[in-house]
Formats: C-alpha cells, structure tokens, sequence
C-alpha cells in the first residue's frame, strides 16, 4: 500500500461501476532512461522491474477470454521491456489494436534506434509525452536536455509519417502540468502547440491530450514535502463535474502490473488498490472465468483528478 492511501481513503469519492470493458493497459516495467518529476509511476534508469513473457501470454489469453480490442502499452518506457516488440506482434495477431505510450527521448539512446521504424511498421497509435512547448518548462520537470532530445525523437516519428495527413499513422502528445493546478483547456493549449512546435520545429502531430497529475508516488511525495498536498486535493474535489464520471477510463479499461496483478486503472495499480477494492491483490489467472462488466471499481480521493474541470484520462479531457 503506497503511504498517501491512507490518506486519499479518507475522502469519499461517488460510487461508480464498470460498463464494457474494452482495453487491456499493461504496465510493462517501471524502467525509463529519465525520471519526471510528475510521474505516478516513479519510473526511472536503475528500477529493475520488467513484466515477463509469461505474464504477458497471459494476459493475451484474458484479453481474449473478454473480447478486448486495444491493447495500451505504458511504463517506464515500454520500449526497454526486452520483449515489447514480441508482445506487439502476438496482440496483432489476435486483432488487438495497439498503442504504446512513447518517452520520445528513448529514441535518442544507443541501441534504441530501431523504435521509431518498428511503430511505423507495426503501424501502432502512439502517445508522446511533451509536457509543453516551451524547453525551460520541459527541461525543469523532467530534466536538463529533455526537450532537445524529445523534439530530436519527435522529428523521427515524423520523418517515419507519423502525425503526417493522410498517412494513417497516429501520433499524439501529453501535457502534464509543472506544478499543483489544473491544466488549461484542451483544444486551446492543442492549438499552440501546433503553431509553435509547427513553426519553430517543424513538428506535427495529431491530437494533444492534457492529464491531470495525480497526487500519489513521485508527484504526492513532492507535495507532501512542500506542504501543499491537502491544498492540491482540495483543488481537485472543488473542482469535480458529475458530468465527468460516465467517461472515466475505468469504466472501461482493466489495468495490469509488471507482476500480473489487475487494478482498475494505472493510478490504483500505483497506490496498491486492488482491482474492485478486493482486500487483497487479485491476479490476472482469476479473470479467465470471471466476469468483468457491473464490477464495482474501487475508488479514493485522487479519483478527483479524473472528474476535476475538463476532466482526465489516458485520453486526454473528457469534456
């Protein structure tokens, strides 16, 4: 149980259940080249954690076993799983539609050079984090040349076509903001980053999504240290919609570990709130006879972050 639970069980969140669940997101290892101040996950170079093949087959098979359509591959950086490319090739093959949730600046470490030609050839729907335009913004939340080196990756997606019309292939970014506030509304900020990543980089992309960060492992720890953690989660229960909570992504997403254990989504996966609310971990081999739809899902006050203004998911505002 990660140490803000307590804390974060506290505050009463609406209940809420599962409806058709369409998308299997596998955390395939907390390795990342870099290490983001806003991370939820606490990825970074020297975490050892990786998801074996094994647990990946069997997460095919419950994938199967449920009709799920896309696969949603996050980290870490998903990419420095020794079996990633393996994994996108067999969810393929049983018609999964596949989306990886890309750090650009992988691209620009040895031995990684062979991401970029692989999406483009898997034709996977990318998400790239950028958390903004500018490079002092970026460069202060995930560290000194950051930026240099995602824009670098960025023009390799592009040079592949990625972002390009008509080509079919998918790429979107993030922004995370760098600080404890909301971020500014969607389409608005999507509309600068196209003119001036467009102007001064010549990059294109197709959709922004804007993600709230969430009070809990890295991005909590920081809060908690400057005092301002009871503060940010104030701003998130203040500025809850009701109208945001039918598209929440854990109605329809199930969330799995490098480990092989199923949450509701990755931010419960992070604080060790099982899948449910079940009191103890519940592994992926008990879904291969369970139903999943009218499931309760379990949740606690950083649910907040999902339902504050525009609302967030992995996909960017819900409204």
């Amino acid at each position: 149980m990660h140490p803000t639970l307590p804390r974060l069980q506290k505050i009463a969140f609406p209940a809420i259940h599962r409806g058709v669940t369409r998308t299997l997101q596998m955390n395939l290892g907390y390795l990342c080249n870099i290490a983001c101040l806003h991370c939820h996950v606490n990825a970074g170079p020297h975490r050892k954690e990786l998801m074996h093949r094994d647990t990946m087959q069997l997460a095919l098979e419950v994938a199967d076993r449920h009709r799920l359509s896309s696969l949603d591959l996050t980290g870490g950086s998903p990419e420095m799983n020794p079996d990633f490319r393996w994994l996108v090739e067999r969810a393929q093959a049983q018609g999964m539609q596949v989306m990886d949730r890309l750090n650009p600046t992988l691209i620009e470490e040895p031995g990684y050079d062979w991401v970029a030609p692989f999406l483009a050839e898997r034709r996977v729907e990318v998400v790239a984090s950028l958390p903004c335009y500018s490079q002092a913004n970026v460069d202060e939340q995930r560290g000194k040349g950051v930026f240099e080196a995602s824009i670098a990756g960025l023009r390799k997606m592009n040079a592949e076509g990625y972002g390009q019309p008509g080509s079919g292939l998918l790429l979107h970014l993030v922004y995370n903001p760098n600080g404890s506030f909301l971020p500014p509304p969607q389409e608005r900020l999507k509309a600068d980053y196209q003119r001036l990543l467009g102007s001064n980089f010549g990059i294109v992309f197709n959709e922004l999504y804007t993600i709230t960060n969430m009070p809990i492992k890295r991005f909590g720890s920081v809060l908690i240290s400057q005092g301002k953690f009871d503060a940010y989660l104030d701003l998130l229960e203040g500025a809850h919609q009701d109208a945001n909570l039918d598209g929440v992504m854990c109605r329809s997403l199930l969330s799995v570990d490098w480990q092989g254990y199923v949450y509701d989504c990755d931010f419960n996966q992070m604080l060790g709130l099982p899948l449910g609310g079940a009191e103890h971990k519940v592994p992926l081999s008990s879904l291969l006879a369970a139903s999943l739809t009218g499931r309760k899902i379990a949740t606690a006050g950083h649910c907040f972050g999902c339902t504050a203004g525009q609302g967030s998911s992995c996909g960017g505002a819900l409204t």
